[in-house]
Formats: C-alpha cells, sequence, structure tokens
C-alpha cells in the first residue's frame, strides 16, 4: 500500500521529474522541480492555495514516483518527453499535435533533388521551412523544378547513368536528363545554386530572366515557349507577394502570442524566416481557471519545440515565463546554436506581438462555438455512451470487423477512437491465417485472440524490463470493445477473453434491416439510443469506420491477387515490369490490346519480354 504521507518523507532534494498516479494508475500529471522535496511536499500542504485545478488533481491522487536528473535542464528535457508521451489529464495541453512542412535539398548527393518532407533530420540535406501550407510547399517544389529542370526520380546517379531509358520529364523539356550523362554535375549544380537562391527569397534574378526568355520566344515568333515562360512569371510573382518582409534584419524568428477565455486558450504564431514572414498557425490549448498566461505560454514553449525538428534564433512572446533561462538553454542545446526568448517593449517587434495576441482573440472567438459543438461530437458523445452502458471510465473505443469474399481472402480490421475521435496510428489489419471458407466468427476470434495474446506479451515485456508504455501499441487496452454485429459477434468477443484473462465490456453495434446502425447490444440487452443523439451518430461513425478499413484492406489484397495470377505468370515478368506495365495501361485489358512495340516502349521492357507478354495474350 503506498502511504503518501511516509513516501513525502523520504524524497530527495535534487533535481528530477514527478509523475503523479490516480486510482486506475494512469498518469495525470508530469512537472520538474529544482528540489523534488520541496516541490512534491506543497501539493499536499492543507495550508497553501492551491487553485481548483490543482486541488481536483491532488484529491485524485493515489500514488506518486520520481526520477532524479543532474541538472534542472535534464528535468526539463525528461519533463517535455513524458507529456508528449502520456498527454496527462492536468497538464496544460496541446490539444493540435502537427508536424510541419519542409522543403529539402538533397546537396550532399552528386545530382540533388528538391523534396518535400514532414521531418527535418540530421542528414547533408539542406532544410528550408518550416511552413505553414502542405499545398504551397508542392506548388513551390513543382514551380522550382520546371523552372530550374531538377530531376524528380530518385536513381542513385552517377552510378545509374545510362542504365535505364530517360523518362517523360525529358521529352517534355522539364529535366536535362542527369540519368543518361547529358548534363554534368557541375552545371546541374548551377541550377541547384539558383533554386536554393530563390528558396532564400531572390525572386528577381528569375523573374528578370524569365522575362529575357519571354521577349526571345516573342521575337522569334516562338509565341508557346512565350506563353510558358510568362505563366511561370506569374507562378513566381504570386509566391513573392506571398511573403511580406516584417523586418529588416532577416533573421529567424517565432513571434507568439495568447488569448484566454474560460477553460480555452488559443496561442498563435507567426514564423519570420529570413526576416519575412512565410506563415502563421494558431493552437488550442485546453487550461484552468487560474492558470496565468506566463504559464501557459511556458508549457506551450516547451510542448511545441520539444516537438518541431526547427528552432529559429528568437522567439519573441509576450510576457516573462518562468524557467526563462532554463528553456533558451535548452533550446539552444537542440538548436546547437543560441537561442535567445524575449519580451518586446517597443517598436515593430512590440507591435508585431500584439498583432499575433488579436489574431489569437479573433480565432478565439470566432472558434469557441465550433469548439463547443466539436466537444459534443466526441467527448459528449462518448460521456453519453458511458451513461447508456453504466461504465465508469470510458475514454479509448475499439471496434473490430471482418470483410471477405465467399471466404477469399477473409481479412479483420481494429479501429481506434479515443475521446471520440479516430486515433488512426493504433488500427490494425489482419489477414486471416487459421480459418478457410466464410466463416466470420472463427475468423472474429482468431482476430481478437491474436490482438490481445499480443497485448498480453507486451505487458509482460514492459513488466519485465520497468519501460514506459512505448514497446508497441497492443499493450493499451480499450475500456470497451465495439463489434460489428449482435450476439454471436458480442459472445465470441467474451469467450476470447475469458479465455485470455481478461475483462473489457464487449457490445454490439446492431443494424437494422437496412443495414443501418439501430443501437448496442450489451449485456444482453438491446439499448434503445435516440437518433439525434451524439452518441448515435458516434456509434455509426466508428461502425461505419471498421466496415470502411477492413473492405479497403480486403479490396487491396483482392487487387494484388489478380494482378498477380495474370502478369506474373507470364515469363520475364517479375515485380518491376509488372508494376512498369500497370502504370502505363492502367488495366489487364489494356494490355491484352497493346502491339508488341506499345509493349516494348514501356520503361523496363524490352523487344523479347514485349513478344513474349504478346503472345501470352495472344496463344492461339
Amino acid at each position: 500500500m503506498f502511504n503518501i504521507q511516509e513516501e513525502l518523507k523520504k524524497l530527495p532534494g535534487k533535481p528530477g521529474v514527478y509523475i503523479m498516479h490516480d486510482d486506475t494508475d494512469a498518469i495525470i500529471y508530469v512537472g520538474k522541480a529544482v528540489n523534488l522535496k520541496n516541490r512534491v511536499r506543497q501539493y499536499f500542504q492543507t495550508s497553501r492555495n492551491k487553485g481548483i485545478k490543482i486541488e481536483q488533481m491532488v484529491s485524485k491522487i493515489q500514488r506518486f514516483e520520481y526520477i532524479i536528473t543532474d541538472s534542472e535542464l535534464e528535468a526539463l528535457v525528461l519533463e517535455c518527453n513524458l507529456i508528449k508521451e502520456h498527454r496527462p489529464k492536468y497538464n496544460t495541453m496541446l490539444k493540435d499535435d502537427k508536424t510541419y512542412p519542409y522543403i529539402k535539398v538533397t546537396i550532399g548527393e552528386e545530382f540533388p533533388r528538391i523534396l518535400f518532407s514532414r521531418q527535418m533530420k540530421k542528414d547533408k540535406s539542406k532544410y528550408y521551412g518550416p511552413y505553414t501550407s502542405a499545398g504551397a510547399v508542392k506548388d513551390s517544389i513543382e514551380l522550382i523544378r520546371k523552372i530550374y529542370k531538377i530531376r524528380t526520380c530518385n536513381r542513385n546517379l552517377p552510378k545509374d547513368i545510362a542504365k535505364d531509358r530517360a523518362c517523360l520529364n525529358y521529352h517534355i523539356h522539364q529535366c536535362e536528363a542527369p540519368c543518361q550523362g547529358y548534363i554534368s554535375s557541375e552545371e546541374y549544380k548551377k541550377s541547384i545554386a539558383k533554386a536554393m537562391d530563390f528558396l532564400n527569397g531572390n525572386h528577381k534574378n528569375i523573374l528578370k530572366e524569365l522575362e529575357e526568355k519571354m521577349l526571345k520566344a516573342s521575337n522569334d515568333m516562338e509565341f508557346e515557349k512565350a506563353i510558358e515562360y510568362r505563366e511561370l512569371m506569374n507562378s513566381v510573382q504570386q509566391i513573392s507577394q506571398k511573403q511580406k518582409i516584417t523586418s529588416s534584419d532577416r533573421e529567424d524568428k517565432d513571434v507568439i502570442a495568447l488569448a484566454i477565455s474560460d477553460d480555452d486558450a488559443v496561442v498563435q504564431v507567426f514564423f519570420i524566416r529570413g526576416g519575412r514572414l512565410i506563415g502563421r498557425e494558431h493552437f488550442y490549448l485546453t487550461v484552468g481557471p487560474e492558470d496565468k498566461k506566463s504559464g501557459i505560454l511556458g508549457s506551450f514553449i516547451k510542448q511545441f519545440y520539444s516537438g518541431t525538428p526547427y528552432i529559429p534564433k528568437q522567439l519573441m512572446i509576450q510576457e516573462e515565463i518562468e524557467d526563462s533561462s532554463v528553456i533558451e538553454e535548452w533550446l539552444s542545446k537542440k538548436k546547437e546554436q543560441k537561442v535567445h526568448i524575449k519580451v518586446p517593449q517597443k517598436g515593430m517587434k512590440e507591435k508585431l506581438v500584439e498583432l499575433a495576441a488579436q489574431n489569437a482573440q479573433l480565432v478565439l472567438n470566432q472558434d469557441k462555438e465550433r469548439l463547443k459543438r466539436e466537444e459534443g461530437r466526441t467527448i459528449g458523445a462518448v460521456k453519453e455512451i458511458a451513461n447508456l452502458l453504466d461504465l465508469e471510465h470510458l475514454e479509448r473505443m475499439e471496434a473490430f470487423d471482418i470483410s471477405n469474399t465467399s471466404g477469399f481472402q477473409s481479412v479483420g480490421s481494429m479501429v481506434v477512437y479515443e475521446k471520440g475521435k479516430p486515433y488512426r496510428n493504433d488500427y490494425r489489419k489482419f489477414k486471416i491465417k487459421s480459418v478457410q471458407g466464410p466463416d466470420d466468427y472463427s475468423s472474429m476470434a482468431e482476430v481478437l485472440t491474436r490482438r490481445f495474446k499480443r497485448g498480453l506479451e507486451e505487458k509482460t515485456v514492459l513488466e519485465q524490463k520497468k519501460l514506459e508504455e512505448s514497446l508497441g501499441k497492443f499493450n493499451k487496452f480499450p475500456d470497451l470493445i465495439m463489434m460489428d454485429g449482435g450476439k454471436g459477434q458480442v459472445n465470441i468477443a467474451l469467450k476470447v477473453l475469458s479465455e485470455l484473462g481478461l475483462s473489457i465490456p464487449v457490445c454490439g453495434m446492431v443494424k437494422d434491416d437496412n443495414h443501418r446502425t439501430r443501437g448496442l447490444l450489451y449485456n444482453d440487452q438491446e439499448i434503445f439510443i435516440d437518433k439525434n443523439s451524439e452518441a448515435f451518430k458516434l456509434i455509426t461513425r466508428i461502425q461505419d469506420e471498421a466496415h470502411r478499413y477492413a473492405i479497403e484492406y480486403h479490396r487491396s489484397l483482392r487487387s494484388k491477387n489478380q494482378i498477380h495470377s495474370i502478369l506474373d505468370d507470364i515469363k520475364g515478368v517479375g515485380p518491376s515490369r509488372r508494376k512498369a506495365l500497370m502504370r502505363a495501361f492502367q488495366s489487364i485489358e489494356k494490355i491484352k490490346e497493346a502491339s508488341i512495340d506499345e509493349l516494348a516502349e514501356v520503361e523496363t521492357m524490352n523487344q523479347r519480354s514485349a513478344k513474349q507478354v504478346f503472345e501470352f495474350f495472344h496463344k492461339k
């Protein structure tokens, strides 16, 4: 039995992280301390005014644990990691977990490429961003490739030069075909240097160059080329206009401000790169009534910059935050360069912070009603379901479905909803291994057995190695299992759980004669649900999602099997030629209709293999 008062006496006077658990052993709060003994004891002192949120949290603490670190900085890093991993209920939490797009230039390659990337890695590449619009990034990459004729293939050059024919981009004059040796590495890198100059915001040179080419083409009566150059100029001008100058120092900065209303807060971030405002983004947080701006800003900065790979040289914020020097040190270590956190007091910088704050308030005002509706659709709907089934705790729901065509390629799906939203990272597909023919009950028994047996194995490993819950995705069990079907499917689930020694509530999502959701089957009783309620709508969404996920997986397997059964029976046609043929002709019927010469034109094909394909489909 964990005795809180006795354990408080054992706390060390050292820096570290403390972790609070409730009666279900869930982590409800993570914090850092310069002195663990002093900080943790404060929570349990009755004389201290802790605020409503902390009082509520303390009332739920059943035990705590702590991890000692060598410094306050190490404690901050560990705190950030644990909060991101466990998302504790009483920590100020970001509601968004976004990854931002970057433009990646693979300058470590002999013939570099320009790519879209969601991650910024420590490799030999050069990264630009982050940007707030994936669509704008893709448009910019496409434009740069067209202007500077940058290759889009992933061939290993110069190793693969002249091994295969040039692709379509060469023939439509959008690539100089380094894959054929038509351009030297030195000349190609000149184009890459110009492209990088463009990405740095220098658009004047390319606009001048395009204008000269347009006029020359027009004078030479090459009007199609002139129109092409004009369109490229228009595209460059559009991108140039989107990047407004905000400062003359050309430094990278993030401007951060927030607005608060009741238990909601919005943080607005302006991304300034090279002195240009390239975009902005807002983030929603849940806060307590006693939370101050400085504390919320500090929590946001730690969570946001622990997850984003790019850190600017300067953060401009609304007001001073606690542990500012430690956070600066942490950010500087991550960036491997000095990072400053400043509160501007006058001039343009102060106005930028004010503008960010005004935008945050505007977003909060506009979205408050939307947020309430969204919460009703998700958390509110989950509460309704919990009340209908008389469940004390309901957060994670897993739904299962089986799909097959007359028993062919039977598959199972597992979809996961947490707090009323799909948690796609934990979705799983199952190819049925032990069942032959259309036996949905046995197929479902196999899926559930594999899912929960694997979960128990992962839990055992975690306990033996004393690890956090990060080994796999199966060790996290649901609060409710939802079966796509009635009594038969529910009984199968209960039987599997009983055999594995597990006790998890199971309900069936029952459909009517028109295959529409009718209600829930729970404890051998069908529970009526108001069709206009959020609970009913959420159950319908979950059932449809489980069905969709199973059908999509089954369809993909069936499609692969159909392609394999025809093309892979042809001598000389392996996986790469099969894919090339399907890309070129789109269907088996068109491959059948193609001539030998048309088949030979396909990438990876030659006259001999084309003849084999033709003869296979034209046997007498």
